[in-house]
């Protein structure tokens, strides 16, 4: 059996106090991802069309569903902060857990600044004057604050705000409603593209990242599992309620809005949701300007969330060595990791202002976050899945509060769809695919020579 993490090579101990209850860890569960259902998966449909964007967005459903019911055994079994990372290090060793960790932090650190710029965006209708790059600077100036200031206050404030972005949701669909039409869904519902043909199967697989940004960040409440209260009744309930919500949610926003005129002008813009209500309401009306401010609630909520996320694999990673130290000190007053989160700030402005790159391409600067993001995030839930059938093997006698469902066939399954995912975004984003690549290996050998060099 390989090291506990949490421990070190530094000779750590530091540990966050167990304070979250199963509606915090819910609300954490659900508002690290609502933001999906906000922006970034219309740009799917630019690429298959309301109807293949559809059948994506069900596969990667399926594909999502069963990885949690697999991933909380090892949340519940291992209740670490460093969520994925301490998993593959218990199960692969230290070069494996390097990998696994810096895929998540690839995952968190990225998907912040697209959600940034989406607050941005939707804060220009409002005040067109507003630069959306600064203005998403400024929201991490705001949440990284709040993020230092104690876990209890911010899972409450995540709680808070994700219950009135569900609200407004639900408002979103209820006010469009009357307007709906299935023919205006499903009209040029292929991307023009006759059904199962090359092209339109090909449409569908250059989809996949914005059906998974959906669900993207929900697996972010294994790192705050170190702070849950009574993980293994609390943790299932958590993600096995917010899978659901947000299943509903995300089938229900979808088909709304693409049926309320041509759903084409929506494609590749970044507030769908209030150009979809404009065609019903009017763009002077009361209800357009709720969603405005309403709708940021949610993109508050996952921009929060994840940066929350984020710094707790920071923290570990710095605790287990593969990090310098100072990112694993916690706060003396507020008990937070404020190092790791303020770097996890950084990181994500120096993406705020990326777009100069050449490596991404004629993408939207939002597309290319996004799909960065979820490269990291496949080739983590890879790793997990690779480790629960690991530790089956190497560790029969550990403690497995809440097994997985359906072993070994539905662990099997996710691995299964992940790795189709990783390979179908590969395939559609060769240059972000080599990118990343690149980057993950270098960061993750790196990583884990300098925990080598530290631990001699």
């Amino acid at each position: 059996m390989h090291e506990t993490p949490s421990a070190g090579p530094v000779g750590r101990s530091t540990r966050l106090a167990p304070v979250l209850g199963a509606w915090q860890l819910w609300g954490l569960a659900v508002g690290l991802v609502i933001s999906g259902e906000y922006f970034g998966w219309s740009y799917g449909w630019a690429h298959a069309g309301t109807l293949g964007f559809l059948v994506t967005t069900l596969v990667v459903a399926v594909m999502y569903t069963s990885f949690i019911f697999s991933f909380t055994e090892l949340t519940t079994a291992i209740p670490d902060a460093g969520g994925p990372f301490a998993y593959a290090c218990r199960a692969f060793g230290p070069l494996g857990g390097a990998i696994a960790g810096w895929a998540t932090i690839v995952e968190f650190v990225f998907a912040p600044p697209a959600i940034a710029l989406a607050i941005g965006t939707y804060l220009c209708v409002q005040f067109p004057r507003l630069d959306p790059q600064w203005t998403a600077v400024a929201a991490y100036g705001v949440f990284m604050a709040l993020n230092i200031l104690g876990v209890t206050l911010a899972a409450t404030f995540e709680l808070v705000v994700t219950l009135l972005a569900i609200g407004e949701l639900l408002v979103f669909m209820g006010v469009v409603a009357p307007g709906f039409s299935w023919a205006s869904f499903a009209a040029h519902g292929w991307a023009g593209r006759d059904v199962l043909t090359p092209a339109a199967i090909s449409g569908m697989l250059a989809a996949t990242p914005f059906a998974v940004w959906f669900f993207l960040a929900i697996e972010g409440v294994a790192m705050a599992a170190e702070e849950a209260r009574e993980p293994h009744r609390t943790i299932p309930r958590a993600y096995i309620g917010g899978m659901l919500t947000l299943v509903v949610l995300a089938l229900g926003v979808m088909v709304f809005a693409g049926g309320v005129g041509d759903w084409r002008e929506l494609a590749n813009i970044n507030d769908p949701l209030p150009r979809a209500m404009a065609r019903v309401v009017g763009a002077s009306s009361g209800w357009l300007h709720m969603l405005v401010w309403l709708g940021l609630f949610g993109l508050v909520a996952s921009f929060h969330g994840i940066i929350m996320g984020a710094s707790r694999q920071i923290f570990a990673m710095a605790r287990a060595g593969y990090l310098p130290e100072a990112l694993a000190r916690v706060h003396p007053r507020f008990g937070t990791p404020w190092l790791a989160i303020v770097a996890t700030g950084l990181a994500g402005i120096a993406a705020i202002f990326s777009d100069s790159l050449v490596v991404l391409g004629d993408q939207p600067l939002t597309a290319a976050i996004v799909t960065m993001a979820v490269l990291g995030a496949m080739v983590m839930y890879g790793m997990t899945m690779a480790s629960l059938f690991a530790l089956r093997l190497q560790e029969p006698t550990l403690q497995r509060p809440f097994p997985a469902i359906g072993y070994p066939w539905v662990p099997a399954l996710a691995l299964l769809l992940v790795t189709c995912c990783l390979g179908t975004v590969v395939w559609s984003n060769p240059g972000l695919g080599f990118s990343f690549g690149v980057l993950l290996a270098v960061a993750a050998v790196g990583s884990w020579h300098w925990r080598r060099r530290v631990s001699s």
